[in-house]
């Protein structure tokens, strides 16, 4: 009966927010991060963002191009790397740094990670990570999490918080085995005290739902009332098979840490026509309101944004950072704030005066 009643409740918001009040930000500046002809580029939030005042690290992967309108544009049979791309005058001109996470030789975590270091910055892939304290120049790793005893193989990408010299979270996901159809992805909250050395499980982020809801790519802050916040990537799969058109962001709070998961608000659809969603984006302003970003795959296909003023407890009107992307194929956003209280969101995207997709920066106020 509670599956029933789940089934009933998602299929019934489908249009949720298509009324919604759309509205856009005091000021909005554009800028490319990375395009070549014939490349492709995409997927900044598989990589992860870090900033240092005014200069700003992100990830991305760097392919060849090859136009497809249902799949990604990615030419499968040519090689793909990764790549940081770096800015130092807060998002506005970028240089391009290739580097490399493979999974030759990996170790298990040594311990002894300086999380504090002002130099500091981590990845995460999947089931490893990679730690580096020159501001995302070079990497140590890969380092491989534990089994965490879940059931699954882990799928996290990078979402963390740094609590002190030793001591940080993790919000990491594993694929459910209960499940046979669709994706099956679980995110949940590890703790490390000793530098990496060791880690304990915290709470499932989205509790003890049906295993066909898929709940992956947190993005998390610590707001000014000590709540975790996070926004998580959301699928709905029926049990009688598999549906892809039901793709949306909801919002999660813990206040103990990460021990135990509540809901707290859907925040956006952002996909109804098969193509998978987009994961979410989440920052604390100054104020201590919290400002989530996101790509949506629907028409008017773009980048939307919303602000909580009460910890993410209910969100604002939609604010459309852009709506002039030619393809679905987009996204995957990744924030941080600069010291003047502007937010630099870098996600993939595609115009009909930059076909490829490529890298691009929203600079904008909330």
């Amino acid at each position: 009966m509670k599956i029933n009643r789940l089934i009933l409740f998602l299929l019934g918001m489908s249009g949720c927010g298509s009324a919604m009040a759309r509205q856009q930000p005091a000021s909005v500046q554009h800028v490319i991060v990375y395009h070549e002809i014939d490349r492709f580029a995409g997927w900044p939030a598989n990589r992860g963002i870090w900033s240092w005042g005014d200069e700003i690290a992100v990830g991305f992967v760097r392919g060849w191009f090859k136009h497809d309108p249902n799949e990604h544009s990615r030419d499968p049979d040519k090689p793909a790397e990764d790549v940081i791309a770096r800015s130092i005058d807060g998002g506005v001109t970028w240089q391009i740094e290739p580097v490399r996470f493979g999974r030759d030789g990996i170790k298990p975590s040594p311990g002894g990670i300086e999380f504090a270091h002002p130099g500091f910055a981590l990845i995460v892939r999947e089931d490893v990570f990679y730690v580096s304290y020159d501001r995302a120049r070079t990497w140590s790793g890969p380092f491989a999490f534990p089994d965490f005893k879940l059931g699954g193989d882990l799928t996290a990408r990078t979402d963390y918080l740094v609590k002190g010299p030793s001591e940080a979270l993790f919000f990491l996901s594993y694929e459910d085995e209960r499940v046979e159809i669709g994706m099956p992805d679980r995110a949940f909250a590890v703790r490390t005290r000793d530098g990496g050395l060791t880690f304990q499980r915290g709470g499932l982020m989205a509790g003890d739902e049906p295993p066909g809801v898929r709940s992956v790519m947190p993005a998390t802050v610590r707001a000014d009332n000590g709540t975790l916040v996070t926004v998580l990537r959301r699928r709905f799969n029926l049990q009688s098979g598999y549906r892809n058109d039901l793709n949306w962001l909801d919002v999660f709070i813990s206040r103990d840490d990460g021990e135990t998961w509540g809901f707290a608000a859907r925040l956006a659809h952002t996909d109804h026509t098969g193509h998978n969603g987009n994961p979410p984006s989440l920052v604390r302003l100054p104020d201590g309101r919290l400002a989530a970003a996101y790509g949506l795959r629907s028409k008017p296909y773009g980048i939307r944004a919303r602000i909580s003023t009460d910890y993410g407890l209910t969100w604002g009107p939609e604010l459309v950072l852009r709506d002039d992307a030619r393809t679905w194929d987009i996204g995957y956003c990744r924030s941080v704030v600069r010291a003047d209280g502007r937010i630099v969101t870098v996600y993939y995207y595609a115009t009909a005066e930059h076909f490829e997709n490529h890298i691009a920066a929203t600079i904008w106020t909330p």
